[in-house]
């Protein structure tokens, strides 16, 4: 079990770097491979948790970039008059 604990922790670090291209990329090649079902059963669990990591990372980044978009508010006359932050929400 702790072995399995340092795995997970060790998915954890590697993808924490990753782009969100990256990320999306390597998860979509799991995918396949699972859906191919040729894994042997250890692998695809360990393919699966690695899975799971990137999911984590695309949605840390996803929420990250939703964080950063702002709306444009407009007057009465339907003109730009700045930007507030977006409700993430």
């Amino acid at each position: 079990m702790a072995q399995q604990n340092n795995l997970n922790n060790q998915n954890e670090t590697d993808v924490g770097q990753f782009s969100f291209e990256r990320a999306i990329e390597e998860l979509e090649s799991i995918v396949k491979r699972l859906e191919d079902g040729k894994v042997p059963l250890e692998e695809s669990v360990a393919i699966y948790e690695r899975g799971e990591a990137l999911k984590r990372r695309c949605e840390d980044l996803l929420h990250q970039a939703e964080a950063r978009v702002q709306k444009i508010t407009l007057d009465a006359g339907g003109n730009p008059t700045g930007t507030e932050a977006l409700d993430v929400e």
